[in-house]
């Protein structure tokens, strides 16, 4: 017995699989589309969210607040409560009592010196060091410094080899 495939019987699974998987992306799509024009947020499942904040693009993470507000809609979602761009700002979360008793001292010791992990903070003081300078720039920058330093010393040691050089002619 000969098996007929028929090119609907082949197209149609396929065609079904190719909708399926944009459906997911396309909700986490409208919900990067809608933050980033400052729409509601709301209505969405909480899949729906996960999915925007694993795809969120690096330009909206660095240039907008879309990340904070998605997961503030994602949080309201599941809590029942009406989300949307800014709507949750408003409302302060409650502190824990930990973190009350940290704003309670900080109001009582003002800017005074304050103990963490066995280290003295100073509010205001900004210490650094050179090791910590260069960890974080990149690369890049680093051997374009090194190739201007290289290039600086270069420089100097051609004017000095030039005096030494015209004070042996005299």
């Amino acid at each position: 017995m000969r098996l007929l495939l028929r090119p609907t019987t082949i197209a149609l699974p396929l065609a079904l699989l190719a909708i399926a998987a944009p459906a997911k992306a396309s909700e986490a799509s409208k919900i990067i589309d809608r933050c980033t024009h400052g729409e509601s947020l709301s209505g969405f499942s909480q899949n729906g969210y996960r999915e925007a904040l694993k795809h969120l693009p690096t330009e909206v993470t660095e240039y907008s607040n879309c990340a904070n507000e998605i997961h503030k809609a994602e949080l309201a979602a599941a809590g029942g409560t009406e989300a949307g761009i800014g709507a949750s700002s408003s409302v302060p979360l409650p502190l824990s009592p930990s973190e009350r008793k940290a704003v309670l001292g900080a109001h009582r010791h003002g800017a005074a010196p304050v103990r963490i992990d066995g280290h003295t903070v100073k509010p205001g003081v900004v210490h650094a060091n050179v090791a910590s300078v260069t960890s974080t720039l990149p690369s890049s920058l680093l051997a374009v410094l090194a190739l201007m330093l290289a290039g600086g010393l270069a420089l100097a040691g051609a004017e000095v080899y030039k005096r030494v050089r015209a004070g042996r002619g005299r």
